[in-house]
């Protein structure tokens, strides 16, 4: 059998690069500019191998009734791990995937392809846009769930920062479902804390999981913020996540108020992106 050959293309974003695992028959590693994107199992679409993209997937497995079809909007597409997931583990889901890179999104049509989505609308349906723009434009109360996995450079865009964001977002969900962002940051958390203060302004409930290292500022690394106008299942999430290869927290109440620590909400004027990671913060082996 022939041996799968890595695939390099120039994209929207930079060179992304299309890597085989050779651990796995079909199994392939999305890189940009040389930073990881994206893990894909084509046999296996419920293998996870990022952390950021298991916890997300707890987020999923916590939300109303557990298999039950889910309405999902995806800000973020890369190679569609977490919509193969979905669609896996909630069948009959109906699925937006929002991606701005239109190169990024050709390539992986060629070579990672997804079910086209079936005369019902359910399925996967994939949206060449920028993801606040095409947020603006969705109809309110048509997501149980949305997902904020957006990165330009290795860093969340300012525009999906802010206040006004945030509303969208919850405008969007449908009564009782859930934002779960990943997010990027490192001790003293000045980004992190922003978000806290900005998404705690427009719903009454916020959890964070995270890896133990990053929540005491010894490393930076990725964070999992999930939002929602009603509890979220903080002790199912806590169990999911520890039983992860590395195990993260899940932080909530009191502990995020005082990791808050009165930082100001973000507005649309003086929203920032998420800083540049140190070198090395996510590197590939």
């Amino acid at each position: 059998m022939t041996e799968p050959l890595p695939v390099l293309r120039a994209v929207d974003g930079g060179t992304a690069k299309l890597m085989p695992d050779v651990d796995r028959e079909r199994a392939w590693l999305l890189t940009v500019d040389g930073a990881p994107q994206s893990y894909v199992d084509l046999d296996e679409p419920t293998h996870l191998e990022f952390e950021y993209a298991r916890r997300l997937a707890h987020v999923v497995d916590c939300a109303l009734g557990e298999g039950l079809p889910l309405g999902v909007v995806h800000l973020g597409g890369g190679a569609l791990t977490l919509p193969r997931y979905v669609a896996a583990t909630r069948p009959g889901s109906r699925q937006d995937v929002v991606e701005a890179d239109r190169g990024l999104l050709a390539l992986v049509a060629e070579h990672l392809p997804v079910p086209e989505p079936g005369p019902d609308g359910r399925g996967i349906h994939v949206h060449a846009a920028d993801a606040r723009e095409w947020l603006e434009e969705a109809p309110t109360g048509s997501a149980d769930l949305v997902v904020g996995d957006v990165f330009g450079g290795s860093r969340v865009p300012a525009h999906l920062t802010s206040v006004e964001y945030a509303r969208e977002v919850a405008r969007v969900l449908r009564p009782g479902g859930q934002y779960a962002a990943n997010l990027a940051d490192g001790a003293p958390f000045t980004f992190l804390r922003s978000q806290l203060a900005t998404f705690g302004a427009v719903f009454e409930e916020l959890a964070l999981i995270a890896e133990p290292a990053v929540l005491r500022g010894r490393r930076f690394g990725n964070l999992v913020l999930v939002a929602s106008h009603v509890p979220v299942d903080t002790a199912r999430l806590a169990r999911l996540a520890a039983g992860d290869p590395f195990p993260a927290r899940v932080e909530h109440g009191p502990a995020l108020i005082r990791l808050t620590g009165g930082a100001p909400t973000v507005r649309d004027e003086d929203a920032v992106a998420s800083p540049v990671p140190p070198d090395g913060a996510f590197g590939i082996g």
